[in-house]
């Protein structure tokens, strides 16, 4: 964490607060969260209360709130503010989902980011987005019109963009997870990524200093607890979250399946245990391998561990995202076989951006504003 005097940063569209912890950790003071979903909330409250932090935390609908209203609130002038940052929901654009694009209410939700930055005059904007958002098309059926017309509502309000898409697991993240990040200045824009320090095995040959991807096991061994198992959908408060939703169906079912491989590929057990998955199901019924990187956490599919017959618990997504453990996630731990209104916490961590991974952009964001 750098020792110079923190700057102020307000967060959007929180989530469980996974870009926060990065942006805190390097050195900016975050005045407040706006965030919509209660259970999120519940763990940002959480959070705050452990670390005796004063951040407000809003939680309603960002379309609901007067940016001018809000500035005034948090006595702040026009230009005061040194960083707005936050992850809009992005399942308008993932190339996972039906890339409604513009036409989904969600899309719109990126350019909140816009409307606040018009208002508080930040001197940095952080976005977090999927990669699919480079190719979603807008009203016009090009593909790239909606980046496109988001970079230009950003200069419009007076900021140069640069942007990359990310692997995480290059910043230490064990974690295949690639997102897209926006960085916005005003005026002229001399910022710089962060360089990589992690990279495949084959590439660390000694010309460059990288270190190896790291694989999931460094990260999940050592929780010191057998993972509690349960069934139904639970408020379970065990603040580890070490909780086991395994169906007895599924685990017979991945029982059957190797490490580091996944159920579809086992074709010599039959239809019985196969049950209609493809062989393009290669996520669903996926057990993860300890030396090797997860693939990137995701809402609807929980990975299984790779060498006992369960799911991955909510405490090891937290290991493998990058949060500590003396992060506490609230709401619900949801069963395979049940749904919950809003967040489960599972998808609370897949939403969110790995905190190794924030805190290398911010870091750069401090020190180019300090420069």
């Amino acid at each position: 964490m750098n020792s110079s005097p923190r700057y102020k940063a307000l967060s959007l569209f929180s989530g469980a607060g996974g870009m926060d912890i990065g942006v805190q950790d390097a050195g900016f003071n975050i005045l407040a969260q706006i965030e919509i979903d209660k259970h999120c909330c519940n763990t940002l409250r959480t959070a705050r209360e452990r670390e005796k932090r004063d951040t407000k935390i809003v939680e309603s609908d960002i379309r609901a709130i007067d940016p001018t209203e809000f500035r005034k609130g948090l006595h702040l002038e026009k230009g005061e503010l040194d960083l707005l940052f936050g992850g809009p929901p992005c399942q308008s654009f993932s190339l996972a989902g039906k890339q409604l694009g513009l036409k989904d209410e969600r899309g719109m939700l990126l350019f909140e980011m816009v409307r606040f930055a018009e208002e508080f005059e930040p001197k940095v904007i952080l976005v977090e987005q999927v990669k699919g958002l480079l190719s979603a098309k807008g009203s016009k059926q090009r593909k790239g019109e909606i980046f496109e017309k988001f970079l230009t509502a950003l200069e419009n309000a007076g900021y140069s963009s640069k942007w990359r898409v990310i692997l995480a697991a290059d910043y230490g993240v064990p974690q295949l997870r690639e997102r897209l990040f926006v960085i916005a200045t005003l005026e002229k824009n001399g910022f710089s990524f962060p360089e990589r320090t992690y990279a495949p095995l084959e590439e660390c040959n000694g010309l460059f200093s990288y270190k190896p991807h790291r694989g999931i096991g460094s990260a999940i061994e050592n929780i010191g607890i057998p993972a509690l198992k349960i069934k139904g959908t639970t408020f379970y408060d065990r603040e580890d979250s070490h909780v086991d939703v395994t169906p007895d169906r599924d685990r017979e079912r991945i029982a059957q399946v190797p490490e580091g491989s996944y159920l579809a590929a086992q074709i010599h057990l039959g239809q019985k245990l196969l049950r209609g998955l493809k062989s393009k199901d290669t996520t669903k019924y996926l057990r993860l391998h300890r030396d090797r990187p997860a693939n990137t956490l995701r809402c609807g599919e929980i990975f299984y561990h790779p060498i006992e017959d369960r799911y991955l618990t909510p405490r090891e997504y937290m290991r493998i995202h990058g949060y500590p453990d003396s992060y506490i996630l609230k709401g619900p731990i949801r069963s395979r076989t049940g749904t919950v209104k809003n967040l489960d916490q599972h998808r609370q961590v897949a939403n969110s951006v790995p905190p190794p991974l924030a805190e290398a952009l911010a870091s750069k964001i401090f020190d180019y504003l300090h420069e």
